[in-house]
């Protein structure tokens, strides 16, 4: 399991939180088929996890904007960053296939990404905005 229910910080907002935990389960699935080295399983859940996170940054950015959330355009930024390295490695998985990389990059860049995210950038906005 790549990322425990401990690992990922609860925040002032209910609907913040409950993206969140509907995205571990997806991140941790996805985790899974890349350690087992599944290419059909790893190329679905790539994709739905591309979907989910995209989904999950639109909804929280709407939320920020309805607020009128001062740290709009920081917190923006920090999911552009995120996206940006999703889209690049999910990119060279549709070329290289390589799990290992894959693995690297989930293990290596992208939990800590998330996680100080949310600690860092969802737990900020969710104690401004509360639960809207």
């Amino acid at each position: 399991m790549l990322i425990l229910e401990q690992d990922v910080q609860q925040v002032a907002n209910d609907v913040m939180n409950m993206l969140h935990e509907d995205e571990v389960e997806l991140i941790n699935n996805f985790h899974d088929a890349v350690i087992a080295n599944d290419t059909e399983k790893i190329d679905e859940l790539f994709n739905e996890l591309v979907a989910e996170v995209e989904a999950h940054f639109r909804s929280e950015e709407d939320m920020m904007e309805v607020n009128g959330f001062g740290g709009y355009q920081i917190h923006k930024n920090d999911h552009d960053i995120i996206r940006k390295k999703l889209k690049k490695f999910h990119d060279r998985w549709k070329v290289l296939k390589s799990s290992t990389e894959v693995k690297n990059f989930l293990e290596k860049d992208f939990k800590k990404l998330w996680t100080t995210h949310i600690s860092r950038w969802d737990s900020e906005a969710a104690m401004q905005m509360g639960d809207s």
